[in-house]
């Protein structure tokens, strides 16, 4: 509940807008205000994105509070628009909302004036960890208490209040210390922030395009209005143009815009050479907007200063458009040699000469004589601010270059290259890979392996899932980001995902369209696992898109040599081959007792015709059940009503699949068709026997006899003889036990890392 002062304040604020800006202008204003309160309701059918599923380029973090707004609007409103209107992707949260899933969204973070604690530590160690690029935006030197003991308003705080402060300047550094680099504002700031951090970027405050639009408005209002009649101005423009023709009251005003109280020191230097002028020339008035305490020296002239509390940047233009003279005096030390030129630019954009102290960033940017006059002497001052005030041509000139300057130079859409070109330089080598699902599925394992060897070599890698809401994936003791696409194929258009990958892959054929046409890509992938249109009946027009996605013109790379035949054969497409591996050391390999109850393992989701999971049950059917158990694996599927099933084993985790492998004795695989299959490999890993039907998947690594049977598709009888002779030859089991053993041990993922991640990386 806000208290009577802050209603008091409003009710003000408003009162003074209607007057100003008329009825039309207030009404647009609260429009705006309140529409961020409003519930908006969304019609059946529409998609609701969570903004943890909206994946930018770069991310920044607010840690500034909204009661200084000038400096949120400058150095994180304005640069977002800069990155846009250069083709980067970016936008904002705020510091005391984050928490780690907000790391999975964004290449790079900027961290603004953001102070350490706990929270912002992990976050920032997090997205390191992860290979992203962290950064830090700071507009004062506000790092360090060697700067900020230079500002004499400190000396007015008590020991507490200064304690409290000091605290607060040593967390800001600390948080930038954990970055990778920084940006700021002008020369003074970098070179002080080099001290600290090697890596600064210079990126001056500009006017976004919504400050150039009240600053031509005010331009407008004040230089045309006066000059037309009421017909030639829009009913919304009536009011403005009314005031633009109430009698003028003669006065000259010297605008002095202070923002915060911290400048009472600085309009000290200024004072005596003012002071003199207003003297001199009782038509001159001073208008001052922001803190400010009124000196002493100026108390027999009350009535000729015009005080404005600290008000909204969208009324700052119109009251600057209403002074004559701009002054920005800026007292010489180390602090404000790295502030910026704000005020200059501010006073340009509406054509408003400006007379600034010979410091910092005013020195370096204001061109003495042309784009404003500078000072360093109170006599300086007192010559700049009479001269101008006799001479209106001077100060029309000076005015009129500084807007050519400001407005071709100063603003969102014409600067900015040193920022984008700095976020790029940043930029972490990135990768993306898209699945359909994380469902527990042998392409998905093999996917998310390839994608935990690229996270150690210090990759940002993302993983793009079409369905599911996790936010987060564990591999091999990688911890994977995961963002929700939750779209279509067919509606690319309205995704979330607007961030630029150097490298996205294709991991499924739905995923290859997404692929395909997703805009921000640099170099796209297709990772073809398996023969996809087999997996639907014919007519089925899943089978027809499937195949066109083989001719898609993507990078083709796939994991089989079958797989790479068949492309080759029936698409024309050379497509580079890598060895499928596996984690050997989670599987132990067990003894087994073959004197008693002999245990089966059926493996595959009996509801897909190309698994031949049926075949499998009506083999076990012929074996003794008093000899042999029957263990039935699945992801998907239920056993249908005729499988002799002894135990059940729904959605085992994959981290867990060993044991369910070493329990058993046999595995009897008869899938069709399979590019890689993982089963018989996991089960001759733990010392157990596979029975299988070869298919292209196994052929690479099964041999008859050797490591393995192989049964004939359609053979039930002699597949169930062959179990029932396998079990009483104990020298074939021996054969084929320590030919199984051997070859998994030829398949541990760690002899392939450094070819498959030469694959992605373009090696």
């Amino acid at each position: 509940m806000p208290s009577i002062s802050r209603i008091k304040q409003l009710c003000a604020n408003a009162l003074t807008l209607l007057d100003e800006d008329g009825i039309y202008a207030f009404t647009d204003r609260v429009r705006v205000r309140t529409s961020r309160f409003r519930v908006h309701s969304r019609k059946p059918g529409d998609e609701f994105v969570d903004p943890l599923d909206v994946f930018t380029d770069v991310l920044f973090v607010n840690g500034c509070a909204y009661s200084v707004p000038h400096p949120i609007r400058y150095r994180v409103d304005h640069q977002i628009e800069q990155l846009v209107a250069h083709g980067v992707s970016a936008r904002k949260v705020e510091a005391w909302d984050v928490d780690e899933d907000w790391v999975r969204t964004a290449h790079v973070f900027v961290i603004f004036r953001c102070p350490y604690s706990e929270e912002i530590g992990r976050f920032i160690m997090l997205a390191k960890s992860l290979g992203k690029a962290v950064l830090y935006d700071i507009d004062d030197l506000v790092i360090d208490t060697k700067y900020t003991d230079l500002i004499p308003f400190l000396s007015t705080f008590s020991e507490e209040q200064k304690r409290g402060y000091d605290d607060g300047v040593r967390a800001m550094q600390k948080t930038m210390l954990m970055c990778d680099g920084v940006i700021t504002t002008t020369e003074g700031m970098a070179n002080e922030l080099k001290k600290y951090l090697p890596k600064v970027c210079i990126n001056r405050n500009v006017a976004s395009e919504e400050m150039l639009n009240f600053c031509s408005k005010a331009v407008r209002e004040r230089d045309v209005f006066p000059y037309v009649s009421i017909d030639a101005v829009t009913k919304r423009e009536r009011h403005a143009w009314k005031k633009a023709h109430e009698p003028r009251d003669g006065r000259f005003r010297i605008g002095y815009f202070s923002g915060s109280i911290t400048h009472n020191d600085d309009f000290e230097l200024v004072l005596p050479a003012l002071a003199r002028v207003m003297q001199e020339r009782p038509e001159v008035t001073l208008c001052i907007v922001g803190e400010l305490t009124i000196p002493d020296a100026l108390s027999g002239m009350a009535d000729r200063v015009e005080a404005f509390p600290f008000c909204d940047w969208r009324r700052l233009p119109k009251l600057i458009s209403k002074v004559d003279i701009n002054i920005a005096p800026l007292a010489d030390s180390v602090f404000n040699r790295a502030k910026s030129e704000n005020k200059w630019v501010e006073a340009s954009l509406v054509k408003v000469p400006t007379v600034a102290s010979n410091v910092g960033a005013f020195a370096s940017e204001v061109v003495d004589g042309e784009t404003g006059i500078l000072c360093s002497t109170t006599e300086q001052w007192y010559d700049a601010l009479i001269n101008l005030i006799d001479d209106a041509t001077r100060r029309r000139v000076l005015a009129e270059k500084a807007y050519e300057e400001c407005s071709a130079h100063r603003t969102t859409l014409n600067s900015g290259m040193s920022l984008v070109n700095f976020i790029h330089d940043v930029m972490p080598s990135n990768i993306a890979f898209a699945v359909p699902s994380l469902n527990i599925s042998g392409g998905n394992i093999v996917t998310l392996r390839h994608a935990s060897f690229l996270q150690r070599r210090g990759i940002d890698v993302t993983i793009i899932d079409g369905m599911g809401e996790d936010r987060w994936v564990e591999v091999q003791g990688c911890r994977i980001p995961v963002i929700n696409r939750r779209v279509l194929p067919a509606a690319i258009d309205d995704c979330p995902i607007d961030g630029t990958f150097q490298r996205l892959v294709a991991t499924f054929w739905e995923t290859a369209q997404f692929v395909e046409r997703y805009r921000k890509a640099d170099h796209r992938l297709y990772f073809v696992q398996n023969y996809e249109p087999g997996f639907y009946h014919p007519l089925d027009w899943h089978r027809v898109a499937a195949s066109a996605t083989y001719l898609s013109g993507l990078d083709v790379f796939t994991m089989s040599p079958w797989c790479q035949k068949w492309l080759k054969r029936d698409y024309g497409v050379s497509a580079r081959c890598v060895k499928n591996g596996m984690d050997v050391e989670r599987y132990s390999v067990k003894e087994r007792e073959y004197s008693g109850k002999v245990r089966i393992l059926i493996e595959g989701d009996c509801k897909v015709d190309y698994k031949n999971v049926d075949e499998a049950f009506r083999i076990v059917d012929k074996l003794d059940p008093k000899k042999y158990e029957v263990w039935y694996l699945s992801y998907n599927g239920e056993p249908k009503s005729f499988y002799r099933v002894d135990r059940f084993l729904h959605a085992i985790p994959s981290e867990e699949i060993h044991s369910v492998y070493e329990d058993c004795h046999i595995l009897l695989k008869t899938s069709l068709l399979e590019s890689f299959s993982y089963p018989p490999l996991e089960m001759m890993a733990t010392g157990g026997i596979a029975v299988a039907i070869s298919n292209p998947g196994n052929a690479e690594y099964l041999v008859n006899g050797e490591n393995c049977l192989l049964i004939n598709h359609g053979e039930e009888g002699k597949a169930a003889a062959m179990i029932e002779s396998l079990v009483e030859d104990e020298a074939l089991r021996d054969r084929l036990i320590s030919g199984g053993i051997k070859t998994a041990q030829s398949r541990d993922w760690s002899r392939f890392e450094d070819e498959i991640a030469s694959v992605y990386l373009g090696e």
